[in-house]
């Protein structure tokens, strides 16, 4: 079993940052797949960013890290605008044996465990 907890929300100004950190339980921290996504009031939880092998994003703005020594995933987000105010959520996939090539894991499927989610507020 695997448990993700989410710090780094807040409220922000348009053209801020924001650093989201996601810190996971569990041993060999490195073989999971892990993701941020995020959900707005009245849409759909949409992907954001995901680390495997290697780095992955939709939004330039949006940088993925993770430190393998302490469990621990990172979303840095610059240039913030109204339209990322969402709640943003923090996954991991199951343990894997390994890293499926050319594949960036941006489904919700891909992932088995979800933090409770950390709200991110950017006022104009």
């Amino acid at each position: 079993q695997v448990q993700l907890v989410e710090s780094g929300g807040g409220l922000v100004q348009a053209g801020g940052s924001l650093r989201l950190s996601c810190a996971a339980s569990g041993r060999t921290f490195s073989n999971y797949a892990m993701g941020w996504f995020r959900q707005a009031p009245g849409k759909e939880r949409e992907f954001v960013a995901s680390i495997s092998s290697s780095p992955y994003s939709v939004k330039g703005r949006f940088t993925i890290s993770r430190d393998n020594a302490k469990n621990t995933v990172y979303l840095q987000m610059n240039s913030l605008t109204p339209e990322d105010t969402a709640v943003y959520y923090c996954a991991s996939s199951r343990a894997l044996a390994y890293f499926r090539r050319n594949y960036y894991y941006t489904r919700a499927n891909d992932y088995t465990y979800w933090g409770q989610g950390t709200q991110v507020t950017v006022s104009s």
